[in-house]
């Protein structure tokens, strides 16, 4: 192993590689159809095999689930469906004992309408829990652009609301409620009443609450959307047109958000060995800056979406456009090259709010297994910490969903209700965008072996899954994967084991070269390390499409000696010469 100099800020974090579990759909044990932890449990033997230094886990606190978890009515009780807090012990334990950490998803902006606080919160204007959500009295139409026609109200209340902002789910971010005859904000779902963090006491139960789970032996957080938790106390109107959502430009980012983050890393995170990751909407490299390292606001890295919206029409997430490779290389490289000094780049082609990877940036056809090997190269040769989400390592790809009976996506069904009254979606191109677009991709059940439920559940108890199961199982599986030396599986271990080997993979400057090509993405790592009079380098090299393409080296690394450390196709070499890159071809080459 080649070591980094003892100037560089070693952190567990930056040298893990970090696995997305997404529970409902990861190992149902139960026979339910519905993943669990103790299914988890079973799988940690698998996960540990992988190589993997990291769980995430998405939500399973009490939850009614109209967001799939993301909608928390008790942030310290696990819901049933997916076991006890015995088991959720367990997991840690057995995690731990594999020398895997264990991060919980946490939802701070939102909770669910079926929270104590909220319950209490709309039972009076004058509750006790009033003031921690969001009220305020609705507003004359005729003093402003709003039409009482697009808001559900009840027969007599001609009144719009508070101010003309929309839920990222489509559809106003204002809900009336007849209890006291006022609206609640919600920048997501309506049964999703945004906190109000002006609100001391509100923070003061958000630490309280971090802290309780930081004492049950937790290694970090990733923290949902938690630049939206700072909002202008007078709410005013969105004025930007340009916002990903009316009103984000006042949201988004708030007023007092870094004061917030800065508070909660005073009192939860600072001096403690944890991973905070948090999920940023609408993110500029320098606001990233901001909220992370010693010098912002104590966040170890961020979430952040640009190189996810290159698909998109002005960010609109129900459009589609073509994207290019030199556009994905360009935005990806912004971020590389701004948080080099400060910061630090989570890595991330697919989670559970995106689809596929493979269906999205790679080919689904005659280049899966190439195209999902060369992304992998990419994400775990960038600088920065990788995140694979489940079944990535396996290359699965998008479901066929024929019609929007089989989507159970609440964002999904909300965007193109709204979308389809606005005129912004025609009939005939519904499938093909929800297809493509829908968060159930990533939702589809873990592909464990070819039996019929693809080793998700038993098929004999009655249950099916929740999620149907891509036909593509019997191909595209754990145990095929694993039987297969040349399998996307093995080359994921084969990344992982790399990244343990060499620090020039995780610290190592990143250099891009031969940037204006436009299906070529070359760089170098560099790294000058304490047991080498020379610096640590790998040049990689990734042909991004189904053509073959030819590579030219820079004139300053034509001929210099190097060896191929791993690739997704037979290849040798004992110099960095002009070839041939086949489709979707990926190349390490080592320096040494």
């Amino acid at each position: 192993m080649t070591s980094a100099p003892s100037d560089v800020t070693r952190r567990w974090w930056k040298e893990a590689v970090v696995y997305q579990v997404y529970p409902q759909s990861f190992n149902d044990s139960d026979g339910d159809g519905v993943g669990d932890i103790p299914g988890i449990i079973e799988k940690v033997d698998y996960l540990a095999d992988l190589g993997i230094d990291c769980v995430w886990l998405n939500p399973v606190y009490e939850s009614p689930h109209v967001d799939n978890g993301y909608d928390i009515s008790d942030y310290r009780t696990i819901l049933d469906e997916f076991g006890t807090m015995a088991d959720w012990e367990a997991l840690r334990d057995a995690l731990h004992d594999h020398g895997i950490r264990l991060i919980m998803d946490l939802v701070v902006n939102h909770t669910s309408d079926e929270h104590a606080w909220f319950v209490n919160s709309r039972s009076a204007k004058d509750a006790e829990k009033r003031d921690y959500y969001w009220w305020r009295e609705g507003r004359d139409p005729e003093e402003t652009d709003l039409d009482p026609d697009d808001y559900d109200t009840p027969e007599g209340v001609t009144e719009v609301p508070p101010n003309n902002w929309e839920s990222f789910f489509g559809g106003s971010a204002w809900t009336y409620d007849e209890t006291t005859d006022q609206w609640y904000l919600h920048t997501f779902d309506e049964r999703m009443p945004d906190l109000n963090w002006e609100t001391e006491a509100v923070r003061e139960e958000v630490f309280d609450m971090m802290q309780w789970w930081f004492d049950k032996g937790i290694d970090g957080f990733r923290m949902d959307v938690v630049n939206l938790v700072s909002k202008p106390p007078d709410l005013p109107d969105g004025t930007d047109p340009e916002a990903v959502v009316r009103g984000a430009d006042q949201f988004v980012n708030g007023p007092r958000v870094h004061e917030y983050l800065s508070e909660l890393h005073d009192r939860l995170t600072d001096g403690r060995d944890v991973l905070t990751v948090g999920e940023m909407a609408e993110l500029s490299v320098e606001e990233a800056r901001r909220y992370t390292g010693e010098n912002g606001d104590g966040m170890s890295m961020v979430f952040t979406f640009d190189h996810m919206r290159l698909d998109m029409v002005d960010s609109e997430r129900w459009s589609y456009r073509e994207w290019t490779p030199k556009e994905l290389k360009e935005t990806m490289t912004r971020w590389q090259e701004g948080l080099a000094e400060e910061g630090w780049n989570s890595l991330f082609l697919n989670n559970h709010d995106e689809p596929r990877q493979v269906s999205r940036f790679g080919d689904t056809g005659k280049y899966r297994r190439e195209s999902a090997k060369l992304l992998a190269t990419l994400l775990h040769t960038l600088r920065g910490t990788p995140y694979i989400y489940q079944g990535e390592e396996l290359g699965m790809t998008n479901y066929p969903f024929e019609s929007l009976d089989g989507i159970r996506d609440v964002d999904t069904l909300k965007n193109v209700r709204a979308a389809r009254k606005q005129g912004r979606l025609a009939d005939d191109e519904v499938m093909d965008l929800v297809r493509y677009r829908t968060r159930d991709n990533a939702r589809t059940p873990m592909q464990w072996d070819d039996s019929g439920y693809a080793g998700f559940t038993e098929p004999n108890t009655g249950a099916e899954p929740w999620m149907p199961v891509n036909p593509n199982k019997d191909a595209i599986n754990v145990d095929a994967e694993r039987a297969d030396p040349d399998s996307v599986w093995h080359y994921y271990r084969d990344l992982i084991s790399l990244r343990k080997d060499r620090d020039v993979v995780v610290y190592g400057d990143y250099e891009l070269r031969l940037a204006d090509h436009e299906s070529l993405w070359v760089y170098t790592r560099t790294l000058d390390t304490a047991d080498r009079d020379a610096p640590d380098t790998l040049l990689v090299v990734l042909n991004f499409g189904s053509d073959e393409t030819v590579f030219e080296p820079p004139a300053d690394l034509d001929g210099r000696p190097a060896e191929i450390l791993l690739s997704n196709y037979p290849a040798t070499a004992e110099a960095v010469e002009s070839d041939t890159f086949r489709p979707w071809e990926a190349r390490i080459y080592d320096f040494a």
